[in-house]
């Protein structure tokens, strides 16, 4: 997804594991999938130094206050901010260089919780156990879950992500429980002249969250309860052609087939949008810029499912010590400097990135700021994530086409489906 890094970020009930049949190959590291602790994990445990810390664009300024105070307090252990751009695709390639490369200078690296399987079964990710052994006791579930591979935790949870339904609370009273609902209240967009429904549709990882969360808010999966592909079903059609439809009615409108998160923010913040699907992020930016047209007029809400609430994609962002740094004690120092509370709140507060620690969802003076982390909290707590795969870019890439293909109408929704099935089993199997 090009989560933006102000998210993390960002897939009903329980978490679901891709466990494909095929080996991580390539790159290794550490000795095993579960990280054994050999070769280069076992390398620089005690190191201090100066570290790189490397993350996609800083669009929210959440991470150069922290540095610096970080740097502040540990003179002889500088960290530098490397700052990617704010495509996660590009954010991925240019790590996977480096790693491939062994390159001992991307010390600490923010990884999408997408990315994290493939990271870790390729040797690169130093497992944060024994001497590395890192805290999550009071971290959201799905959030360590999310940052561990194979039993084992590879990262440091940092930030979640949740789907939220924004809305225009002057136009519509009461948000929509169910997606037939905010179908209906379509017509209201018509007659203030706007677009009815933003979600991000453009082919790239923003859609396969889309089209995740539409098939499973309609009662399908991505994946069966054994992990297996499961989209030849009435449920998975029905979920996808709630997005075709509503693309093919108007009710998407024709310009949201390019929408990524920014660019449906900026739709809906300018007052061209109804309903928005996005991340938490879009509440800092909604409010507070000076150009929006709906600072108050803000409605947030779940995102509508088929008979209630809808389920979420999780999103969110994680930071792993690279299994090639030489000063791996000051990148875990670090790590738990990035993920203290004083930190997670700033985050909170800066950015609007959701949390990881559970406690600070019910503390009544950041509720009093963000009336949205209730609502986040639940959508969190049920969210699917993505498929968990080793395999995952081909994964995404077999859900984006086939997605994008259906609602465009370039493509029957059965055919899609079915497609996406074949890819995704094709990916599994390693061919």
């Amino acid at each position: 997804m090009k989560t933006p890094k102000f998210l993390l970020p960002v897939a009903t009930a329980g978490v679901l594991a891709l466990t494909l049949s095929a080996c991580g190959g390539g790159g290794g590291g550490t000795t095993g999938g579960g990280g054994a602790g050999g070769g280069d994990a076992a390398n620089g445990l005690d190191g201090r130094g100066p570290i790189t810390y490397v993350q996609g664009k800083d669009n929210s300024n959440v991470v150069r206050p922290l540095i610096e105070k970080w740097n502040a307090a540990h003179p002889n252990e500088k960290v530098t901010f490397k700052e990617q751009t704010d495509q996660a695709d590009q954010q991925h390639d240019d790590i996977v260089q480096h790693f491939q490369a062994k390159d001992p200078s991307y010390d600490v690296v923010d990884v999408d919780v997408v990315w994290t399987a493939e990271f870790a079964a390729k040797g690169w990710l130093q497992p944060l156990k024994d001497k590395m052994a890192f805290d999550t006791s009071a971290m959201l579930k799905p959030t360590v879950d999310a940052a561990s591979y194979k039993g084992t935790l590879y990262a440091a949870p940092q930030t979640s992500d949740g789907a939220l339904l924004y809305y225009r609370k002057d136009l519509v009273p009461t948000p929509p429980k169910t997606w037939d609902e905010m179908m209906g209240m379509c017509s209201i967009a018509k007659q203030n002249n706007m677009g009815c429904y933003g979600g991000q549709f453009s082919k790239y990882e923003g859609l396969t969250v889309n089209a995740s969360e539409a098939i499973n808010s309609a009662g399908g999966a991505v994946l069966d309860k054994d992990g297996k592909p499961s989209l030849n079903t009435a449920e998975a059609k029905a979920g996808l052609e709630n997005l075709a439809k509503a693309y093919a009615d108007g009710n998407i409108p024709k310009e949201g087939i390019t929408f990524q998160e920014e660019q449906s923010r900026q739709a809906f913040q300018s007052g061209k949008l109804l309903f928005l699907r996005n991340w938490p992020y879009v509440y800092n930016l909604a409010t507070t810029e000076g150009s929006s047209a709906v600072k108050d007029k803000l409605g947030i809400a779940p995102i509508p499912g088929k008979d209630g609430p809808g389920a979420s994609t999780l999103g969110g962002h994680s930071m792993a010590v690279s299994v090639y740094s030489k000063n791996k004690a000051t990148a875990l120092d670090f790590l738990k400097f990035m993920t203290s509370e004083e930190t997670e709140k700033f985050y909170a507060t800066q950015g609007s990135l959701a949390p990881v620690l559970g406690s600070l969802y019910t503390d009544a003076a950041l509720v009093k700021k963000l009336p949205y982390l209730p609502v986040l909290k639940t959508s969190i707590e049920n969210a699917v994530p993505r498929p968990v795969s080793p395999f995952y870019p081909a994964v995404t890439k077999a859900i984006q086409e086939n997605a994008y293909s259906a609602i465009k109408g370039e493509k029957p929704v059965d055919t899609a489906l079915s497609d996406m099935q074949k890819s995704i089993e094709s990916a599994g199997s390693g061919s």
